[in-house]
């Protein structure tokens, strides 16, 4: 069943402009239609059709059910996005299907972009939830300068990870713990810089590979979640 994203649902049973149009005039649902809408933060609502409109169509909620995150750490990806909007677009995607609480574009010293549309990167992040059948939607951030996130991350586990290899580091997926809120922090394609790497080491993250391969800026991030969840799965 295709589920709706409402986000005030618990105490306003109208669906948002987007999702009404979607149900109202591609699906052609009627009055009576059953329906699956979720509310981000956990909720999967099961609901009837009352008044469809293709603006604000009206539903009334049969029962509710609650669906957490499969996983109970937290876990979040600061990243330096990409010049090409669309390989970030593409990660928030993939991250959100696979799993995340955070996502943190992050401004470092060579970041080849300066400014990103996070309502944008949310409504790609509300498309993913829904098309992997989660309820609870991750928090996409602001562009934040990296030293306000270093400042603020409170991530007990935190790992930058930096292709210089002059600079000692560790193998992510031979230190990485379980069950453990988690900060992964991966750089532009220019790489961060050693004051950055520098900076980062003094706020507790470890400088860490993921591997010999060197990798773009969204593969970084997605192989680094994606192990993280691994490890937490056979561990």
């Amino acid at each position: 069943m295709i589920r709706f994203y409402a986000p005030d649902i618990a105490t306003d049973p109208v669906l948002p402009e987007n999702d009404s149009h979607h149900c109202v005039k591609v699906l052609r649902m009627q009055s009576g239609d059953s329906m699956e809408i979720i509310d981000g933060k956990g909720g999967l609502y099961h609901c009837r059709m009352l008044e469809p409109h293709s603006k604000h169509a009206i539903v009334e909620v049969i029962r509710c059910e609650r669906l957490p995150l499969p996983w109970s750490y937290n876990l979040t990806v600061a990243v330096a996005p990409t010049k090409n909007m669309d390989r970030m677009e593409w990660l928030t995607e993939k991250l959100t299907e696979i799993g995340i609480n955070t996502i943190v574009p992050v401004l470092c010293a060579r970041s080849e972009r300066k400014e990103i549309k996070t309502e944008r990167l949310e409504k790609i992040a509300v498309s993913a939830m829904k098309q992997s059948l989660k309820a609870v939607l991750p928090d996409v951030m602001p562009m934040t300068q990296l030293k306000t996130f270093l400042e603020t991350c409170k991530a007990s586990q935190r790992f930058i990870a930096y292709c210089d290899s002059e600079t000692e580091r560790k193998d992510m997926i031979g230190i990485a713990g379980n069950k453990t809120d988690t900060a992964i922090l991966i750089g532009p394609e220019g790489d961060f810089t050693a004051d950055e790497v520098a900076l980062a080491r003094q706020h507790g993250f470890e400088p860490v590979t993921l591997g010999d391969n060197r990798l773009r800026t969204e593969t970084a991030a997605l192989y680094a979640a994606s192990a993280i969840h691994i490890i937490n799965q056979f561990t």
